[in-house]
């Protein structure tokens, strides 16, 4: 057991301060850390210390390994908590830290260079015995002849993907083989612009499936639990909208069979702290498609629907603690939703930085909000749009869907533009309330919402 009295919060906005919020809770004190841009932020402000570690781009401040571990060092924290995005997912900073003398609150390096590489990630999966999608066994080879041939042993349409990365960017369909060659060289250009590395890989490309994701906590000694799982089919341009838990039509007995393999697959590759299986669900099968070795967006849902608090559980499984429960003890009651709050235009998906000049939040049963904003924040235009994540619970769906509409209508955000009015109309969307939604979905209803 490692002793934690210290953690740097290496990340901004709303997960920073759901991060102090937890230390606060924990007795532990809490380094923010902060880019010009934000000295404003309202965990910056909270925190027992805070450190400026450089100007407003991301590249020279969230993004600076060095600035980061210096700051850990002057502050003598005893571990980094990196948050989602930025260098969460990053080897190479994990790998820093611990080397610095640190505490890493994630997985091992090791492990998020295994999972971050798409073709061995799902080399592994497929070892552990988790349903993969079809595709090529590895990187596609230079080989125009060879691609075409594993192009048609998979069937079309196909899919070219980077194999580091995420977030649609590398990604390419293929509906014919005429257009195979020219797609292939397109995404291998975007992979290399985008993560470095030109490496792609190919897989079937699923029409219509669902976005179903398992939450998964592991201590790294071969103790691993599932949450369930999270529906975030409602996604435009690859990126989440809209989160839910549990996934509407999933029983019980497929929850128990993804979840235990999942649990399996932790094991076996050795798994630390919170984790993320993503699968594409068709025609009542699941596909594996990546893990994501850090904490999500999302995770309040599973929260609100198992009682459990999953910040906390990374913290005590870096502290060498382990986890609290067994299997067993997991139950998922009622149904949780939630909206992402975004500082853009609900139409055009402009971002929208700028003053906030009034600010409502909205509350009632089963309502928590996830926000940094204040009257008078300032939302920098240099970072992700995401100013706050509205969660609604509920005993069921209906009643779950019922008071988020009922929250995004209290809900006032003025002197930048928000996509409210959009999380309005995703409630009322009958599609949506009848659960039969996929990932395509979303931007069939946006074309029709422009021609209203």
């Amino acid at each position: 057991m490692k002793e934690i009295k210290k953690i740097l919060i290496a990340n901004r906005g709303e997960i920073a301060l759901r991060i102090l919020r937890c230390c606060r809770e924990l007795g532990i004190k809490t380094v923010a850390v902060y880019s010009t841009a934000d000295r404003d932020l309202k965990h910056v402000l909270l925190a027992d210390e805070a450190v400026c570690i450089g100007p407003a781009p991301a590249t020279k401040s969230y993004l600076n390994m060095a600035a980061l571990i210096s700051a850990a060092e002057v502050t003598q924290a005893d571990a980094v908590h990196p948050g989602y995005g930025f260098l969460s997912e990053n080897a190479d900073f994990a790998e820093s830290v611990e080397k610095s003398g640190f505490i890493f609150i994630g997985p091992r390096p090791e492990t998020i260079r295994l999972m971050g590489s798409k073709t061995n990630a799902k080399a592994e999966m497929i070892a552990a015995g988790v349903p993969c999608v079809p595709g090529s066994d590895g990187v596609l080879p230079e080989d125009d002849a060879a691609c075409r041939e594993i192009a048609q042993r998979v069937g079309y349409p196909v899919l070219i993907k980077a194999a580091s990365g995420g977030g649609g960017r590398g990604m390419q369909v293929v509906r014919s083989e005429d257009e195979l060659i020219e797609k292939i060289n397109i995404a291998r250009t975007e992979a290399l612009n985008a993560f470095k590395d030109a490496s792609v890989f190919l897989e079937k490309y699923l029409e219509v499936p669902r976005h179903i994701e398992f939450q998964v906590l592991s201590d790294g000694n071969g103790h691993a639990i599932h949450l369930g799982e999270r529906d975030c089919s409602m996604q435009r341009r690859n990126q989440k909208v809209v989160e839910e838990s549990p996934a509407p039509g999933i029983t019980q007995e497929q929850r128990d069979e993804i979840g235990s393999l999942c649990v399996e697959a932790c094991k076996r590759i050795g798994y630390r702290g919170a984790g993320t299986f993503e699968f594409l669900y068709d025609n009542g099968h699941f596909y594996f498609i990546e893990m994501n070795t850090r904490i999500q967006v999302e995770h309040p849902v599973t929260e609100q629907v198992t009682g459990m608090d999953l910040i906390k559980a990374q913290i005590r499984i870096a502290a060498g603690l382990g986890l609290k429960k067994q299997q067993r003890h997991v139950k998922l009651r009622g149904h949780a939703i939630e909206c992402r709050i975004n500082a853009e235009n609900a139409r055009t998906f402009v971002p929208s930085p700028g003053e906030i000049k009034k600010y409502h939040a909205p509350g009632g049963p089963g309502i928590r909000l996830d926000t940094h904003i204040y009257a008078g924040y300032k939302v920098p235009p240099h970072y992700d749009s995401m100013i706050g994540k509205l969660i609604a619970y509920g005993s069921d769906r209906k009643s779950a869907i019922a008071r988020m509409k009922q929250a995004l209508s209290e809900m006032v955000v003025e002197g930048i533009h928000t996509n409210i009015p959009l999380q309005r109309r995703i409630m009322e969307d009958s599609v949506f309330r009848d659960g039969a939604h996929n990932i395509h979905y979303l931007e069939k209803m946006l074309e029709q919402w422009e021609k209203e």
